[in-house]
């Protein structure tokens, strides 16, 4: 049964996706009076964008040819090995921290790369924010698992997860809270909501992740869009099953667990898009130079949380 909960988890998350983004719009329209294009419309968007026609601009390379597929692949792959539905997945010996944001990483890279290979102004500037973003991000991520794991005893995701269950204090203790408030931070910065970047906006003094595919079209559009919402899926249910693991099956789960795991990550999920979703109504994008404070911000309650988890560690 540990593979069938690997197969759900990635299948959950490469059918999820679209509707995650559909739900978020969908709140946003109703909060701002507006009926909305419906949960259902980026499927229709993705199905419209793999029917056109395949554009590759002129004096690009394998590097702008190759950036969607990396960035999926990558994310696919973390769906497969942080433990959304299930502890017990195949791949769980390999889901440590270090190479879930290694992974992250690589995704990110890929497409600065490709804003780059274009060789537009616009994929440049963009490029550039994106890793200067990332720069600050990634670190942060680490620092935040990092101070979870000093009391697991562990670095890997699904011992993690497992001490929160048994030990659900943790989850209310000062480096959990230090470390709750430093990942929600780094998670919208990663997947580029409000206030770091707008993913609505296409004005050229405010894009990041935009202005790194403007010159995509067709199916690498589409699964770059694809992309970008399994990524925001995989990072918003790790969060919510690194604080709030309840639900999700053990390490050797029954078919009843892992229906059991589909649905509660689905629920998380949902409730996390939507609160995120109603909180971006009320926000307004922060100023470019002023991002960088936001995030030395997150990684400063980061520091703290791995400071305080070993204080704790220390006496106890």
């Amino acid at each position: 049964m540990s593979v069938a909960a690997g197969a759900a988890q990635i299948g959950a998350v490469l059918a999820g996706a679209p509707l995650v983004l559909g739900l978020m719009r969908q709140v946003r329209a109703r909060s701002e009076g507006r009926c909305g294009a419906g949960v259902l419309q980026p499927w229709r968007d993705l199905r419209k964008l793999l029917r056109k026609q395949q554009i590759t601009p002129e004096g690009t390379t394998w590097v702008f040819a190759c950036a969607p597929v990396v960035l999926a692949a990558t994310t696919v792959l973390i769906a497969a090995i942080v433990p959304l539905v299930a502890m017990g997945s195949p791949l769980d010996p390999v889901a440590d921290l270090f190479a879930v944001v290694g992974l992250l990483f690589l995704g990110t890279v890929a497409l600065a790369l490709a804003g780059i290979d274009t060789g537009t102004a616009f994929g440049g500037m963009g490029a550039s924010r994106e890793l200067t973003i990332a720069a600050l991000v990634e670190p942060t991520i680490l620092l935040a698992i990092f101070a979870l794991s000093v009391p697991a005893h562990s670095a890997n995701l699904g011992a993690i997860v497992g001490f929160t269950l048994g030990n659900p204090g943790t989850v209310v203790s000062l480096t959990g809270v230090l470390a709750f408030v430093a990942l929600v931070i780094v998670v919208i910065a990663e997947t580029g909501r409000l206030p770091v970047d707008n993913p609505a906006t296409h004005l050229e003094l405010t894009m990041v992740h935009e202005a790194m595919v403007l010159e995509y079209a067709g199916p690498r559009l589409a699964l770059v869009e694809w992309a970008g919402g399994m990524r925001l899926t995989v990072l918003l249910a790790l969060l919510a099953n690194l604080f709030i693991p309840w639900g999700i099956a053990g390490e050797d789960p029954t078919l009843l667990g892992v229906g059991i795991g589909i649905v509660a990550i689905s629920v998380k999920v949902a409730v996390a898009a939507v609160v995120l979703a109603g909180a971006e109504v009320f926000i307004a994008k922060l100023r470019l130079f002023r991002v960088p404070e936001l995030l030395a911000g997150s990684f400063l309650l980061a520091l703290l949380a791995v400071c305080s988890a070993n204080f704790f560690a220390a006496q106890g």
